[in-house]
């Protein structure tokens, strides 16, 4: 079973946590990964480019010049897609749906494959306490200065806590989620994680194998 390392709020190491090997220590599979990761950013996609075709492109009503007699080539509408200013062929549409489906299984393994390589690499750590009694910005800055783990962090509570959420909300390298909106984006996206003991249990009962 992987073991984790529990700090208190002022950084020191009080003990060890063993985690359900069945979440926090699965292996990696990186091609899983990867797909997950890219069905989730297909579906998340918009298709704002949107192009007119010649059916929508206002004007062209009136035909260019006579059938015959002009010497020139014969034409209907002003609006062709061969005429400057004309509709467009084969242009991008709002129509178009980026989703790619992705079993429910691989979305749930891939996130603890996630979780298992921060807990490998020592990028998840667990703290006593993740709470802000002040709701002040530079407490919270001074306790996750303490800790190991550095850069984009995401801080995960097993409940809600307004004055922990307003001490983070203008850190733009802190993220504060509840143990279920963490995601596998969520989780590559950070450098590392602090998780209150409760919260670990949560992912533990939440993915874990049922007894």
């Amino acid at each position: 079973m992987p073991k984790v390392k529990l700090y208190n709020t002022e950084g020191k190491v009080v003990g060890e946590k063993s985690l359900k090997a069945d979440v926090f220590g699965v292996a990696v599979n990186p091609t899983l990964v990867h797909e997950v990761m890219v069905g989730l950013m297909a579906s998340a996609r918009q298709p704002l480019a949107h192009t007119k075709t010649r059916g929508e492109v206002r004007g062209g009503g009136r035909k260019p010049w006579k059938q015959k007699g002009t010497g020139r080539a014969r034409h209907g509408s002003s609006r062709s897609p061969i005429w400057v200013g004309g509709g467009i062929t084969w242009g991008p549409r709002k129509e178009r749906d980026y989703t790619k489906k992705i079993n429910r299984k691989s979305r749930k393994q891939a996130l603890l494959m996630a979780l298992s390589d921060k807990v490998a690499n020592e990028r998840l750590v667990l703290l006593e306490e993740l709470d802000s009694k002040t709701g002040k910005t530079k407490d919270t800055v001074s306790l996750l200065g303490k800790l190991p783990v550095k850069g984009k962090l995401i801080l995960v509570t097993s409940g809600r806590s307004d004055l922990l959420s307003r001490s983070v909300r203008n850190l733009k390298t802190v993220r504060l989620l509840g143990s279920g909106s963490v995601g596998l984006m969520d989780v590559l996206k950070a450098d590392g994680l602090v998780l209150t003991p409760e919260a670990a249990e949560r992912f533990e009962k939440t993915y874990g194998k049922k007894a």
